[in-house]
Formats: C-alpha cells, sequence, structure tokens
C-alpha cells in the first residue's frame, strides 16, 4: 500500500497513518466487508463550549474562543441564542457559546491529543462512557474542565468551563463505531 502524504507537505498524522494501515484492515475482517470504501471512518469532531454564564458576563465568550482556539488549533465561532427565553434573561442573537469544527489532520492531532494526554489527565478518570452513542454511529462525550488540555495555561484561566466533544463517524451502526474508536485508543468503561 501506498504511503498516505498531506497535501501541505506536512507528515501524516500517526493516528491516521494507524488507521490506514491496521485498522482498516481489522474492520475489513471483524464485519466482513468487501470493500475498503465501506469501513467506517472518523469523519469530523465537534468541540462545543456552551456558556450559560455569558448572559450576565459577556467577557466569558471572550475567553473561551481563546482557550477553545488554543485546544484545537483553529479558530472558533460563535453560537448565538435562537430565540428569547424572558426566564433565563436570554435575548435573541445573544451569544451563548463558541464551538468549531475540526477535520482531515486538525482532527486526527486533536483525537491524538485528546486520547493519550488529555482524558488520562482528567481527575477520577475510569474510562469513557460507553452509551455515549446516538444510534446513528455518532459518539459524544462531555468534559467538565478546559484545564486536562496541556495547552491550557491553569493560571490563566478564569472559571473552568466544561465542553462536548462529538465524533461523527460513517459507521451505520453504534457497535462498528464504537469498535472504530476503540481500535483509535477510546478508553471506553467496561
Amino acid at each position: 500500500m501506498a504511503e498516505p502524504e498531506a497535501k501541505n507537505g506536512k507528515d501524516v498524522p500517526r493516528l491516521r497513518k494507524k488507521y490506514d494501515d491496521e485498522i482498516v484492515g481489522g474492520l475489513m475482517k471483524r464485519f466482513g466487508y468487501k470493500n475498503k470504501m465501506q469501513v467506517p471512518k472518523l469523519d469530523r469532531i465537534v468541540v462545543n463550549m456552551g456558556l450559560g454564564g455569558a448572559v450576565a458576563n459577556p467577557k466569558l465568550i471572550d475567553a473561551a474562543l481563546v482557550e477553545l482556539a488554543t485546544i484545537a488549533g483553529q479558530k472558533p465561532v460563535v453560537c448565538r441564542a435562537k430565540k428569547s427565553i424572558a426566564g433565563f434573561k436570554l435575548r435573541e442573537k445573544m451569544p451563548i457559546g463558541v464551538k468549531v469544527t475540526l477535520r482531515r489532520e486538525r482532527m486526527w492531532e486533536f483525537y491524538d491529543r485528546l486520547v493519550t494526554l488529555a482524558l488520562p489527565r482528567t481527575r477520577d478518570f475510569r474510562g469513557t462512557n460507553p452509551r455515549g452513542f446516538d444510534g446513528a454511529g455518532n459518539y459524544t462525550l462531555g468534559l467538565k474542565e478546559q484545564i486536562v488540555f496541556p495547552e491550557i495555561d491553569f493560571d490563566k484561566v478564569a472559571e473552568a468551563t466544561g465542553m462536548n466533544i462529538t465524533f461523527i463517524t460513517t459507521a451505520g451502526t453504534n457497535e462498528e463505531a464504537k469498535e472504530l474508536l476503540k481500535l483509535l485508543g477510546m478508553p471506553f468503561r467496561n
């Protein structure tokens, strides 16, 4: 098999190389795929930080933008409220969160850092919840603090903010997606 090369001249991410060399063959054997194109793959990763406190303190959005850009290596977008809710003092189009969608090399690098560095640094970590699948082969994982990422300077964090990380795969079932993520190093709880 030919060595995959990145288009911009950089090296291929370590996890992408492992996927191409080992995981594709293992999944073909396990699920009986006849063609390489049938093998599920990681399509994109969406990292979302919901900031309900930004209604009272708009500076939280600026801090979250900087932190998420540092974690993801890509500029995040601001998510705004779709409609007003008087009980929460929320007006239409107020900023209430930030998100970033990672694809290609950045996605593989982020996944590698998440699994090898960030998750083991989580307090009392016993593995990720295996019930976070949505039925269509996508997996969502919640983190309580952004400080588990080594890129974040603990002293500069004003407030610990949680985030949701969604892994969108091309798998048709939860079983296929779980096997793919497990082979890529996701530490599922038993």
